[in-house]
C-alpha cells in the first residue's frame, strides 16, 4: 500500500543508524563502538569547554538553539522531498482519492480542459533519465571541473566525487499549447515537476572541504517558444525557454553546505540561488538556441514588449485586524500596505496606521513580455515592528486586461476571512508613430496619484550588442569594459566582459519616459572598476523623433574614446496609449461576501461574477433608466400620534416623602435609529400631548418600537415607566387605537393611535388627504405628510473638469425643502456612479421640488438641477427614470436617477360620500379598527390580575426546520413575573423535552438580574426527526437564581406543554401563562 511505502521511506533514516548486526566482524563493531563514543564526547566537549574558558551558559544554549533549529529545517525538507516524490508516483490515485479533491492540489490537466496529460513524453523520460545522468556526469567531470580548476588557485584540488541524478525523472505534469496569437511560432506552457533522489557530492582535498546536494524539488511554468517557423529541416529556426514567475525550489544539502540549512541562512541562500536562477531563465531573461545559420538570435533574446500596464492601487475594505489587544480577546486595527509583483518588478505601497479601510490611490506601471502567461499578484500585509502579518492575495492574469483595455473592479482577497482591493488596470499598447505625443502628455497631466513618479508617455528599449576597439588599459593590457546607461535618475548596467577591448553583451534593457522631446540617453563606457572611463556617448531623444517608427539601428561612434572606438545599439521608442474606446461605463460594486478564491498555480484570477469592471467587454451605450437595488421603495411611513397619559407615578415628594406632589413628564420614542422626545408638561399625573411622529422605516421582522416615560428633574430624570411593540404587529393591523399599560412601574398607562401608512399611486385619494391633513392641529406643529418621495441617484456622465484641468471627485447633494442627503465622493471621474438611494416625507407634492447639486469634494460647482414634484405627479405611476440636463455645466452634462412618488393614505382622511346616497349629506366617516385577532393583551399590557392563578407569562417560538432536520426551541422573553422578595425576582428559564431518562435536553438561560419583564432572546435547537419531535413534552420552569442558604422562593411558575399539539413545521410563536407553584 503507498501508506507503507510512504512509512518505510520515512524510517529509513533511522534505519540507517540501527546498532550493529551480531554477524558483524569483531573490527567493525568495536569500530561502530568508538564512533558512538566519538559522538558523545564531541556533543559533550562544548559545555567542557565553555565551562573550562569561563564562557556564561548562554553561548552554550544559544549553539544549541541553532543546531535545533538546523535539525527542525533538514527535517521539514526531508519529509517535504519525500511528500513531493510519493505524490508524483501517486498522482492518479492521488488525484482520484476524495479526501484530496481541493482544487488548488490539483495538477494542471485536472483544472484546466485546455492543460493535456502528456504522460507518453514522462515514459520517454523515465526511461532516457539514466543516459541523461551520464551525459550530465560526463559534462561535470570532464568540462566543468577543469573550468573551475583553473579559475582560482584555491579550487585546484576541486573534483567531483559522485554524480548521480537518481531514479526519479523530471516530470512534465501538463502541456498547454497557444497558436491562436501568431501563426509564425508555436508557444508551449509546460507544468515541470521534480521531486529527485539526485546526489552530487564535491570536494576539495586541499582544505578536506566536502559538500555536495542530496534530494531536489523544482516546481514551476516553464514557457517554450519555437519560432520563426521556416520551410526547411528543422522547421524551426531557435528554440526560446524562460520561467513566466520563478519555480519553486528546495534543497538538501549535504556536507560543509548543511550549514546553509540554518535558520536564517536558509532563507538568505535560497533566495541567492533563486536570483541566479531568474538572471538566466525568468523573465524578462530568456534561453535562446538557434537550430539555424544566420538567425538574428538578439532579436528573439530580447523581444519589444507586448505592452505596458498602468496599476492604480485605489484602496481595500474589511480588512482583518491583526493588531489585536489582550491576547486577541479585543480586536485592533491592521497597518495595512500592499506588495505587487509582475514577474521580477516588485512595488510596495505606503502603509496606512490603524485602518482596516485604507485609501492609498498610488499609481504604478509595469513592462508585459508576455501575454497569456504573465499576472499581477497583489498582497497585503499588516505593517509590524517584528513580522509583517499577511493580509490577503489576489492575481490577476494580465491577457484579461489586454482585452478589456480597463479593468477597473473589487477583488476578492484569497486566503483570508475577509477583505478585497479596488483596482483600476490600464492597458497601453505601443505605437511607433509619434503623433499622438502630445495628447498623451497632455492626459498624463491631468493624472494624479500618491506616488513620486509621474505618469509615463513612452516606453525606450534599448538592445546593447557589442562594442570595437575601445582603447587598452595602462601597460596595454586589455579592459573589462561594462556599460552604465543612464535616463535622467535611472541608471542600469550591463555584464562586464573581461579581457577584451571588442565586448560582446548582448543585453537589453528597458527605461520609462515622462517627456521624450526633453530627455536624453547617457552611455558611458567604463572599466569593471568603474573608475577609468572607455568612451562615452550622449543620444537625445528627439532624434529618435524623425526616425522610421522611431527606431535606430546602428553604430555610434564614442566621445572620449579612441578613433576607431564604436559601440553598437539599437534603440526603440515606443509611445504609451491608451485606446479612446477602452473607458468602463463604472467599476462593479464592491463584494458583498469577500472570501478566499480557489486557483491553481496562480493560473485563475479572482473576478466578480459579471467580469472585470462588472462587464466582460466595454459597452459603449449608455443605459437609458436605472437598475436599482429590488429593495429601493419598499420602505413604509409609520405615524405615532402620542395622545395622553393617565395615573402616572408622583416623583416629585416634599418633606422627605411626607407630602406627595406630582411630576413633569415627557416621552421618549425610539424607532428605526431615531429618537423622538415630546415636551414635557409641568405637574401633571395625567398629561395631554397630542403630538406626531412620522419615521420612513423598513419592513424587516425583529423591529420594536421602546417607550419609555420620564419625570423632568434639575439633577436627574426619574424613571415613569416603559413598553415596547412590536412593528410588525403594526404593520399587520395597519391601524391601531388604544391604551398600553407601563411596565416596571406600580401604575400608568398611555394612549397612543399607531398607523401604518398603506402607500398608493392614486391621484384623485391626494386630494382628500391633503383636505383631511389641513384639518388636524398638533402640539408640536407637525404637518402629517401626504406622500413619500424615493429618489434613486446612479449615475453622471460628461461633466466638466476641474479648473486646473484635472478630472472632480464628484459628489451629489440630494435637498427637499430643509432636508439634504449627501452621496460618497466617487473617484476622479467625468462620468461617477453612486448607486445610492433617498427618501423623503412629503407635505404638499403640488408645491414642492427635489434639488439635486454636484460639485468637487463639496466645493466647487459642476451643475444642478430642480425636479419639481408636480413633473413626477405627470408620470405614469409616478415613476420619473430618465437621464437629467444639469443647469451650469456642459450641454451634454447629464445625470441618471429615478424618482417615485407615493401617496400616503389613512383611515382616518375624510371620507364623503356621493349625493343621493343613505346618510347625511357630506357626514365624516372615521373608522376605529381594533383588529380582533391581536393579542390585546400584550398592547394594553398584560395584567397578571386577570388571572390569579397565574405567575406571568413566557414567549416562546417552537419551530421545525425540514432542511437541516432540526427541533428550535426559542425563548423570547417572560413578563408580569411574580416577585420571590422586596427586590423582585433574578429569573432564568430551564426547560427539558420528556421522556428524557439522561437529562440530554435539558437547557437553560442566562439569569436576568432583578427584572419582573425580562427578555432573553435565547434560541436552542435538538437534532431530532419531526415524528419523534412529535412525541415530545415540553417541560419549562422560570426560577428565581437564588443562593444556598437563601430563604427565597425558587419557582416563580411552570408550562406543560404537548408538542403534538402544534404545527412545528410552520412555527408558532406565543405567549403562554405560567402555573404558580401550589403546596
Amino acid at each position: 500500500m503507498p501508506t507503507a511505502e510512504a512509512e518505510s521511506g520515512m524510517s529509513g533514516g533511522t534505519a540507517i543508524a540501527a546498532p550493529a548486526l551480531p554477524n558483524q566482524p569483531p573490527g567493525e563493531r568495536a569500530l561502530s563502538v568508538l564512533w558512538s563514543f566519538a559522538k558523545c564526547l564531541g556533543a559533550l566537549l562544548p559545555v567542557y569547554l565553555a565551562g573550562y574558558y569561563g564562557f556564561s551558559i548562554s553561548v552554550v544554549l544559544f549553539g544549541l538553539m541553532i543546531y535545533m533549529g538546523w535539525k527542525h529545517s533538514r527535517l521539514e525538507k526531508v519529509m517535504r522531498l519525500k511528500s513531493a516524490m510519493y505524490l508524483l508516483d501517486n498522482e492518479m490515485s492521488f488525484t482520484t482519492e476524495k479526501a484530496f479533491r481541493a482544487k488548488r492540489d490539483l495538477p494542471p490537466w485536472v483544472n484546466f480542459p485546455d492543460v493535456e496529460k502528456v504522460e507518453w513524453l514522462n515514459k520517454i523520460l523515465q526511461q532516457a533519465w539514466p543516459f541523461i545522468g551520464q551525459y550530465l556526469e560526463k559534462l561535470l567531470v570532464e568540462t566543468i571541473a577543469p573550468t573551475i580548476r583553473a579559475s582560482s588557485i584555491h579550487l585546484q584540488t576541486l573534483s567531483f566525487t559522485k554524480v548521480n541524478l537518481g531514479d526519479k525523472a523530471l516530470k512534465v505534469v501538463g502541456v498547454k499549447a497557444h497558436t491562436e496569437h501568431d501563426k509564425r511560432q508555436v508557444m508551449l506552457d509546460l507544468y515541470l515537476s521534480y521531486a529527485g533522489d539526485v546526489e552530487i557530492n564535491v570536494e576539495i582535498k586541499k582544505y578536506f572541504c566536502k559538500a555536495g546536494v542530496k534530494g531536489v524539488q523544482l516546481h514551476g511554468k516553464l514557457r517554450v517558444i519555437l519560432e520563426p517557423l521556416i520551410g526547411d529541416v528543422p522547421l524551426v529556426g531557435a528554440i526560446t525557454m524562460f520561467f513566466i514567475r520563478k519555480p519553486k525550489l528546495d534543497i538538501n544539502w549535504t556536507g560543509l553546505t548543511n550549514l546553509l540549512d540554518i535558520p536564517g541562512l536558509n532563507a538568505m541562500s535560497d533566495t541567492m540561488i533563486m536570483d541566479a536562477i531568474a538572471s538566466h531563465l525568468v523573465l524578462p531573461n530568456r534561453l535562446t538556441i538557434p537550430l539555424v545559420a544566420d538567425l538574428h538570435v538578439a532579436q528573439l533574446r530580447s523581444p519589444l514588449p507586448r505592452g505596458v500596464v498602468r496599476i492604480h492601487l485605489l484602496e481595500a475594505e474589511d480588512l482583518t485586524a491583526k493588531d489585536t489587544v489582550i491576547k486577541g480577546l479585543i480586536d485592533g486595527k491592521s497597518d495595512p500596505y500592499a506588495v505587487l509583483r509582475v514577474g521580477t518588478q516588485i512595488f510596495t505601497s505606503h502603509h496606512v496606521d490603524t485602518n482596516l479601510n485604507p485609501q492609498w490611490r498610488e499609481m504604478y506601471e509595469v513592462i508585459v513580455h508576455e501575454v497569456p502567461g504573465q499576472e499581477l499578484e497583489v498582497e497585503v500585509f499588516d505593517k509590524d515592528p517584528d513580522q509583517d502579518d499577511f493580509l490577503g492575495r489576489v492575481k490577476v492574469d494580465l491577457d484579461i486586461v489586454k482585452k478589456a483595455r480597463v479593468v477597473d473592479d473589487w477583488f476578492n482577497l484569497r486566503d483570508v476571512p475577509s477583505g478585497s482591493v479596488h483596482l483600476r488596470l490600464e492597458w497601453l499598447s505601443l505605437l511607433s508613430s509619434a503623433d499622438r505625443l502630445s495628447e498623451v502628455i497632455q492626459k498624463n497631466q491631468n493624472l494624479t496619484s500618491k506616488t513620486a513618479d509621474p505618469p509615463s508617455a513612452a516606453i525606450l528599449a534599448i538592445y546593447l550588442d557589442q562594442a570595437n576597439a575601445l582603447p587598452m588599459r595602462k601597460g596595454n593590457k586589455d579592459p573589462s569594459p561594462m556599460v552604465q546607461i543612464s535616463i535622467q535618475d535611472a541608471t542600469k548596467e550591463s555584464k562586464t566582459c573581461y579581457g577584451t577591448n571588442s565586448p560582446l553583451w548582448e543585453d537589453a534593457f528597458t527605461f520609462f519616459i515622462q517627456d521624450p522631446r526633453k530627455q536624453d540617453i547617457d552611455i558611458q563606457v567604463k572599466d569593471d572598476d568603474r573608475a577609468l572611463t572607455l568612451g562615452n556617448l550622449t543620444i537625445p531623444l528627439s532624434l529618435l523623433m524623425d526616425t522610421p517608427e522611431l527606431t535606430m539601428d546602428q553604430w555610434f561612434q564614442l566621445e572620449n574614446s579612441g578613433s576607431a572606438s564604436r559601440i553598437y545599439a539599437k534603440i526603440v521608442l515606443r509611445i504609451l496609449w491608451l485606446s479612446e474606446d477602452a473607458t468602463p461605463t463604472t467599476p462593479s460594486p464592491r463584494p458583498v461576501n469577500p472570501g478566499p478564491g480557489i486557483g491553481q498555480g496562480g493560473i485563475t484570477s479572482e473576478l466578480n461574477p459579471m467580469g472585470p469592471g462588472g462587464l466582460g467587454i466595454p459597452q459603449p451605450i449608455r443605459p437609458q433608466q436605472t437598475t436599482p437595488d429590488p429593495e429601493f421603495a419598499t420602505e413604509g411611513v409609520l405615524r405615532i400620534h402620542l395622545v395622553e397619559a393617565q395615573n402616572l407615578i408622583a416623583k416629585d415628594n416634599f418633606m422627605g416623602g411626607m407630602v406627595k406632589g406630582k411630576s413633569d413628564p415627557y416621552v421618549k420614542i425610539r424607532v428605526a435609529g431615531i429618537t423622538f422626545r415630546s415636551h414635557t408638561i409641568k405637574e401633571n399625573l395625567n398629561p395631554i400631548w397630542n403630538e406626531l411622529y412620522e419615521v420612513i422605516s423598513t419592513q424587516l421582522p425583529g423591529q420594536e418600537i421602546q417607550f419609555e416615560l420620564f419625570d423632568k428633574d434639575i439633577d436627574q430624570d426619574d424613571f415613569l415607566g416603559r413598553f415596547k411593540i412590536n412593528l410588525r404587529d403594526i404593520i399587520s393591523s395597519q391601524f391601531m387605537d388604544m391604551w398600553y399599560t407601563l411596565n416596571d412601574v406600580k401604575s400608568g398607562r398611555v394612549h397612543l393611535v399607531l398607523e401604518w401608512l398603506p402607500r398608493v399611486s392614486d391621484l384623485p385619494r391626494l386630494e382628500q388627504i391633503l383636505q383631511f391633513q389641513s384639518q388636524q392641529s398638533y402640539h408640536n406643529k407637525v404637518v402629517p405628510s401626504a406622500a413619500v418621495l424615493f429618489v434613486y441617484v446612479e449615475r453622471a456622465h460628461g461633466l466638466p473638469l476641474k479648473k486646473n484641468g484635472k478630472e472632480p471627485k464628484v459628489g451629489a447633494e440630494i435637498i427637499l425643502k430643509s432636508l439634504s442627503y449627501k452621496t460618497k465622493i466617487c473617484e476622479r471621474s467625468t462620468s461617477p456612479r453612486w448607486d445610492e438611494a433617498f427618501n423623503f416625507l412629503v407635505r404638499d407634492p403640488r408645491d414642492e421640488a427635489v434639488i439635486v447639486k454636484l460639485s468637487h469634494s463639496w466645493g466647487q460647482a459642476l451643475g444642478s438641477f430642480t425636479l419639481p414634484l408636480r413633473e413626477v405627479m405627470m408620470e405614469p405611476g409616478l415613476v420619473l427614470d430618465r437621464w437629467i440636463n444639469l443647469d451650469g455645466a456642459l450641454p451634454e452634462s447629464q445625470i441618471l436617477l429615478r424618482a417615485t412618488l407615493k401617496v400616503l393614505d389613512t383611515q382616518l382622511a375624510v371620507c364623503r360620500q356621493a349625493p343621493g346616497e343613505a346618510g347625511t349629506e357630506g357626514e365624516e366617516v372615521i373608522p376605529r379598527w381594533v383588529p380582533s385577532h391581536l393579542d390585546l393583551r400584550r398592547r394594553s399590557g398584560y395584567n397578571a390580575a386577570d388571572n390569579p392563578n397565574s405567575a406571568g407569562q413566557v414567549k416562546l417560538t417552537l419551530s421545525y426546520s425540514i432542511e437541516e432536520s432540526k427541533l428550535f426551541v426559542t425563548v423570547h422573553a417572560c413578563r408580569a413575573l411574580a416577585a420571590c422578595s422586596k427586590d423582585g425576582a433574578d429569573p432564568y428559564v430551564t426547560f427539558i423535552l420528556l421522556p428524557d431518562k439522561k437529562a440530554t435536553t435539558k437547557r437553560r438561560t442566562a439569569t436576568k438580574k432583578r427584572d419582573l419583564n425580562p427578555e432573553f432572546s435565547e434560541r436552542f435547537d435538538f437534532d431530532f426527526s419531526l415524528e419523534e419531535s412529535a412525541q415530545r413534552r415540553l417541560d419549562l420552569s422560570v426560577k428565581n437564581s437564588v443562593s444556598f442558604m437563601s430563604r427565597e422562593r425558587e419557582l416563580i411558575g411552570k408550562l406543560l406543554l404537548d408538542l403534538d399539539q402544534i404545527d412545528l413545521k410552520t412555527g408558532v410563536t406565543q405567549w403562554y401563562d405560567l402555573v404558580a407553584e401550589t403546596n
